[in-house]
């Protein structure tokens, strides 16, 4: 069966909003980063990671490079207008209200998250494990945007699911404390280990925040080894790339699905 290079939001947003995933398919990286990581940081060739990326600019027609984010699971949000995209930024989250600039984050796991208002004026993309969620990046790419949540649109991409993503109880717990509704998003699954819905997760602290237009979120990165990178599955292993961003009004879709 063949597997697309490319995945798109089903999701509402204007035409001239531009957003993807990648998969790990396309590239021509080899062994365990087979075959399009997008990733500098993980040990793979540095030549290889660069046609890669070069094959994800004519793929998805990108107006211009994406600012590389290192991300540090923390809950940091950058202005992606105001960094050139050469400069390594160390944050979780970018955003963007100008036209033609490219937000993007790295996963083998960790959930990205593409948000977007609904005039198309404002795009932000979200790389969110369960430190990060935990630490409020959601609440401050929103704050960052200063757009109100009822008119923004989020989409969930691939992330590890729920029936693979084995936590401790010092994770539980943690969410629990900040909201006990987080209890709907674990699963007990031995001594001590539960199962986390991070999908849930997120969709719980986007409703907090406001957010009430939330597509996406049933992929599973650690299940489908052939289309996606998994961390918890294979250790050593490349990235995938979630982008964003918009153009002018009238131009439309950007890219060719």
């Amino acid at each position: 069966m063949r597997i697309e290079q490319l995945i798109y939001p089903q999701w509402p947003a204007p035409a001239h909003v531009n957003a993807l995933t990648t998969t790990r398919v396309g590239g021509v990286s080899e062994g365990t980063y087979d075959s399009l990581n997008i990733a500098t940081h993980v040990g793979d060739d540095p030549q290889h990671v660069k046609i890669n990326r070069q094959r994800l600019r004519e793929l998805a027609n990108l107006p211009s490079e994406p600012l590389w984010l290192q991300q540090i699971h923390g809950s940091d949000v950058v202005c992606a207008d105001q960094v050139a995209p050469e400069i390594t930024v160390a944050a979780d989250a970018a955003y963007a209200n100008q036209a033609n600039v490219v937000c993007a984050v790295q996963n083998a796991d960790c959930l990205p998250i593409l948000l977007c208002d609904q005039q198309g004026t404002s795009v932000a993309a979200i790389h969110a494990g369960w430190r990060s969620l935990a630490a409020g990046i959601i609440k401050n790419t929103i704050a960052a945007l200063q757009r109100a949540p009822a008119k923004l649109l989020a989409w969930l991409g691939p992330a590890i699911g729920p029936k693979a993503f084995e936590v401790g109880s010092e994770v539980r717990e943690l969410f629990l404390q900040q909201d006990p509704e987080a209890e709907q998003a674990f699963k007990a699954h031995g001594h001590a280990k539960w199962l986390a819905d991070i999908y849930q997760l997120a969709r719980q602290c986007l409703i907090k925040v406001g957010v009430q237009q939330i597509f996406g979120g049933d992929f599973c990165t650690f299940t489908h080894k052939n289309k996606f990178f998994s961390y918890r599955r294979d250790g050593k292993t490349g990235r995938m790339a979630s982008l964003i961003w918009f153009g002018s009004e009238n131009e439309g879709a950007s890219y060719a699905r």
